[in-house]
């Protein structure tokens, strides 16, 4: 929920998956995340007011934080037991179609295409489990599940192996995947027989590494930029690019900074 100008980084990842098709959005929640359900809950009190004061431009972003025709689920996750675990708790819902994953703290901007849509895409072409993929310094792989593949083309790759947060020595590549993944439903039945990895949680990498064994896994590197808002840096450095490019608010944005960083 933590802002980024204008919006809840939650929001964000909202919008990409609806840019996508996605009609059904499944959030996997824990007992101290209600502020989630309540932003994306029809608000009727606020809607009548802001209709009454004539305030139509807040009015239209409110009853839009969710457009007509997208449905929210919300399921709770009892334990925190890791991102595997996160996702298994959706299959009830999800059943036997493919699914995207998105981690907010993971903000991408798409620079006009969002990054679940261009997977989604690729998903259509190939029909098989994708993960959005970037590299990064190979100081900081273990940070992140790292993926050995053989490049297809400039943006595709296929998966031959993925371990999770390996050491710089031990990496096979500075190939990381981030908060983006299409999902064959294989997956689910995988993460019920994985057991405890790294962090002594169930980890989504661990059942990747068991559905290559079975089917082909394509690493895609995206068109866009990433700002990691789990780190401080990264948030600081999204809210900063954000609002210089926010339309209303950019201008003046922009000639503070200036003026901050180089005063008359």
């Amino acid at each position: 929920m933590l802002p980024v100008v204008d919006k809840p980084l939650i929001q964000y990842a909202v919008e990409e998956a609806v840019e996508a098709g996605i009609t059904e959005l499944i959030f996997v929640t824990s007992s101290s995340k209600r502020a989630i359900e309540d932003h994306f809950d029809k608000n009727a009190e606020l809607e009548m007011e802001l209709e009454k004061k004539g305030k139509q431009k807040l009015l239209e972003l409110v009853r839009n934080v969710v457009p007509a025709g997208v449905t929210c689920v919300y399921i709770r996750q009892a334990e925190a037991l890791g991102l595997g675990h996160a996702v298994l708790c959706a299959k009830p819902v999800v059943g036997g179609e493919p699914f995207a994953v998105i981690l907010a703290d993971d903000l991408i901007d798409g620079k006009g295409q969002g990054v679940v849509a261009q997977m989604a895409s690729l998903y259509h072409q190939h029909s098989c489990s994708i993960l959005g993929v970037e590299e990064v310094p190979q100081k900081d792989t273990d940070k992140y599940g790292i993926v050995s593949s053989a490049r297809v083309d400039d943006y595709i790759s296929e998966v031959s192996n993925i371990i999770e947060k390996p050491k710089p020595v031990q990496a096979p590549s500075n190939l990381a995947v981030v908060g983006r993944y299409i999902l064959n439903p294989r997956i689910f039945d995988l993460l019920e027989t994985t057991g405890m990895g790294s962090g002594g949680e169930i980890q989504l990498t661990d059942a990747i590494a068991r559905l290559l064994e079975e089917e082909k896994v394509l690493a895609y590197r995206f068109r866009g930029k990433r700002y990691d808002c789990g780190s401080k840096l990264g948030y600081l450095q999204a809210t900063v690019e954000y609002g210089l490019k926010h339309t209303e608010l950019g201008p003046d944005f922009k000639a503070y900074l200036k003026n901050f960083l180089i005063p008359e």
